[in-house]
């Protein structure tokens, strides 16, 4: 497994978005035991390899990713990508990775749960899963229709269907608190005014894939950046009580004498 680096700043990480979810995770990754440069890891969903780029501070990573044109991406910028769906089963042994991550992934699967499983399967004892995905179904928008998502979560399922495959939690908590008022308030004043925006993406285009998110206005962008570097801050020694979005980590329950090991 490996991965090679890029030397410049990505094009995603311009966007408070993208931004503001790469610190949030940076900084709870980093509290993980073992978290030393020298881990394997598996990024599901991996789309244009954004989070590799970052995740190789813990260590080898490899993406894996259902669509081929994101995944084409990734390989031009010299990240290990393999095509497959992991709620299909993925063509790795069992005990594989050391961290699993898959971020705003669950929300598109039919199948939730054999995508935990399989998740659960490729983890090596007392690894950890890290999940970010949307929050609460009445915040259910055209956006989510746009990125043709399935559901929406919030903690006490998400929370359900973690136990429910074998994961331990370690860590779950809302994210976009601080932006939440503004982006609920934004949703029902559209929906109370019966709006319905035509739907259209450079991310839909059937010839090419290209990577970043709709373009917030400059200004704009900068300060919801700072917001969310705010709230990476917080979310350091607190669960936020609400938020558009949930990250979570589990872990998978260690054997004895693995865990004796990692100690």
């Amino acid at each position: 497994m490996g991965n090679t680096q890029p030397t410049t700043q990505l094009e995603e990480d311009r966007h408070w978005w993208f931004a503001s979810r790469t610190r949030a995770l940076l900084n709870l990754m980093d509290a993980l035991p073992r978290c030393d440069g020298d881990l394997h890891l598996l990024d599901i969903g991996c789309g244009a390899g954004n989070m590799i780029h970052h995740l190789s501070r813990y260590g080898y990573v490899r993406g894996v990713e259902i669509d081929a044109r994101p995944a084409a991406v990734a390989r031009r910028r010299g990240y290990s990508v393999d095509l497959g769906d992991a709620g299909r089963g993925l063509a790795y042994p069992d005990a594989a990775f050391d961290i699993v991550t898959a971020l705003d992934v669950i929300e598109h699967n039919q199948d939730d749960l054999g995508l935990l499983r399989e998740a659960h399967r490729v983890l090596k004892p007392g690894g950890y899963l890290v999940i970010t995905t949307p929050a609460f179904m009445w915040l259910w928008s055209h956006n989510d229709v746009l990125n043709a998502h399935v559901r929406r979560y919030d903690i006490p399922t998400l929370r359900a269907k973690l136990r429910q495959v074998g994961f331990e939690i370690w860590r779950i908590s809302y994210n976009n608190f601080l932006v939440f008022p503004m982006a609920a308030a934004l949703i029902l004043l559209r929906r109370a005014g019966g709006r319905a925006p035509q739907l259209r993406s450079h991310h839909l285009s059937a010839e090419a894939y290209q990577v970043e998110m709709e373009p917030a206005p400059p200004l704009l962008n900068t300060a919801l950046t700072a917001v969310g570097w705010l709230e990476a801050q917080l979310l350091r020694r607190f669960n936020l009580p609400v938020g558009t979005g949930i990250i979570a980590i589990a872990r998978k329950k260690a054997h004895h004498a693995y865990a004796k090991q990692i100690k």
